[in-house]
């Protein structure tokens, strides 16, 4: 449901209330569960608040892949051998992802 949510924060570009947010995604979560949602995101860093009336409207803090880079050093953080990790999840890289990666490394971000 935090994937739902910050798509539909990143297609409206502006801040949304929890309302807002429960009228733009296409399922039926009660309001005060896309407040949850919204809260633990906060709490998170996935999302800014500000004050909007008696509540808050939310910001995404970051783009879609953005977040994908916190969670793939999140994931990272969490082991002792590093090494290994990185090198088992650049074995499994394609052909292509592997020479954008060497790219990146060597200071090509064309």
């Amino acid at each position: 449901m935090e994937s739902t949510i910050l798509a539909a924060l990143w297609a409206a570009g502006t801040p949304l209330t929890p309302g807002q947010v429960q009228q733009t995604i296409a399922t039926e979560l009660a309001r005060t569960t896309v407040t949850t949602i919204l809260s633990r995101l906060y709490e998170k860093g996935s999302v800014t608040r500000s004050r909007a009336g008696r509540g808050f409207a939310y910001t995404p803090t970051e783009d879609a892949a953005g977040l994908t880079a916190r969670r793939m050093h999140s994931e990272l953080r969490k082991e002792q051998d590093r090494s290994t990790v990185l090198a088992r999840f650049v074995s499994q890289l394609t052909d292509e992802d592997e020479k954008l990666l060497r790219d990146l490394l060597d200071g090509d971000t064309r």
